[in-house]
């Protein structure tokens, strides 16, 4: 849904992809039930000693953390979260883990035994995984969404904002191959003559620089609807004759992400930086709104979906209330994350299923809620703080000394 270099939930336009590192609540709300809180890891773990390199977890340190079936957790949520844990399984055996904690083959054992696995959902974490904490353990939560728009397959009066295909001179550069130091890093542009360039912006794409290219796939009836729609990574088109058309990620044109819910809260346009604050503020100023929208640099462009969906960073459908995006530098994709915050509502165990350009570093977490009024309005208010906790295979643990 959010694949490479794609950017954040609701909340993070508020917050402008804030970094892990807050501070976690003093009494974080919990789902009843609870054996262990975030306090007891947020809190009372010491953090581990880093290595020089902080720029992935195995480098921050890790932490053994507290055992899994003495965890707080919600019996249906958490089997739904060992669902799409299974549905992860065969990417996540054979995947890099640029994390440093695992490797594909940790993940083997796991993975076999969820394909027959009956009984209790956290009996089977437990059973095959331990936590540990990465870092401080201390976790900031957004939240995204599937949103539905009015939108129409053919230009048509009220309804004639582009939805572009991914453009044939939009390449992908690996760093990596040409230095080792890079590795892991990629940037997105364009040639022009014999340089390789940044890519058009939001304000050149929407004043139609692609125009006139056949990239259109569709058109959106509401630019201010649109531009959140391309916040989430993927969504639903409904068309005039009442089908729908789902849209997804299909690449990004490599400029950085502005949030622009922070961006008008420090210049006092606004005190209510939720969505609802936001949008209303744009549509009371559509001028200056259409100006404020395009300092957001970044552009997504999309693919229709026909199958199953949204599609998270793995290639598997992300599931609401399940599904997380993480920064795979800290956190292995595919893994479960514990979540203890100072909201019931993310509460409990997750799959890291996606990623996104604003949701960068240690336990920094992007919930996904599914589609319809309660996942827009979850997601909409998310910014949650807390503790964190990353399952890894029992393999893994012992190979790092824990």
């Amino acid at each position: 849904m959010k694949r490479a270099l794609f950017a954040l939930g609701i909340s993070a336009l508020t917050l402008s992809a804030c970094a892990s590192g807050v501070a976690p609540p003093a009494n974080p709300t919990t789902l009843s039930g609870a054996m262990v809180a975030a306090s007891s890891v947020a809190d009372n773990a010491a953090a581990p000693v880093p290595t020089r390199d902080v720029t992935t977890a195995a480098g921050l340190g890790v932490l053994r953390g507290p055992q899994i079936a003495t965890l707080q957790v919600d019996a249906g949520k958490t089997a739904l979260a060992m669902e799409s844990f299974r549905t992860s399984c065969p990417g996540l055996v054979r995947r890099t883990d640029n994390s440093g904690l695992t490797q594909g083959s940790d993940w083997i054992a796991a993975c076999d035994a969820v394909k027959t696995w009956s009984g209790d959902a956290l009996t089977f974490f437990a059973t095959h995984m331990d936590a540990v904490q990465v870092g401080t353990g201390k976790a900031f939560a957004t939240g995204y969404f599937e949103p539905e728009i009015a939108g129409c397959r053919a230009p048509q009066a009220g309804c004639d904002v582009p939805v572009y295909k991914r453009p044939p001179d939009l390449i992908d550069v690996d760093l990596g191959q040409f230095s080792d130091e890079l590795k892991g890093r990629t940037i997105r542009g364009k040639v022009n003559g014999t340089k390789f360039v940044q890519y058009d912006d939001r304000a050149a794409i929407e004043n139609g620089s692609l125009s006139g290219r056949g990239l259109e796939i569709a058109y959106a009836a509401d630019a201010v609807e649109f531009f959140f729609l391309q916040i989430q990574g993927s969504g639903r088109l409904k068309l005039p004759d009442g089908n729908v058309m789902r849209i997804g990620y299909d690449s990004q044109n490599g400029r950085g992400y502005t949030g622009i819910g922070r961006l008008m809260r420090d210049r006092g346009l606004i005190t209510d930086a939720s969505m609802q604050g936001i949008v209303a503020f744009l549509r009371a100023n559509p001028e200056e709104g259409r100006k404020i929208m395009q300092e957001n640099k970044s552009y997504i462009f999309f693919r229709e979906l026909t199958g199953a969906g949204p599609l998270g960073a793995m290639g598997y459908p992300v599931v609401g209330e399940a599904s997380i995006a993480v920064d795979v530098k800290f956190i292995p994709l595919g893994a479960p994350v514990w979540l203890s915050m100072d909201r019931a509502e993310p509460n409990g165990i997750w799959i890291a299923q996606d990623t996104g350009g604003a949701i960068k570093g240690p336990n920094r977490i992007d919930t996904f809620w599914g589609a319809g009024d309660r996942a827009r309005e979850i997601a909409g208010g998310m910014a949650a703080r807390g503790a964190a906790l990353v399952f890894l295979p029992k393999s893994a643990v012992a190979r790092l000394g824990l």
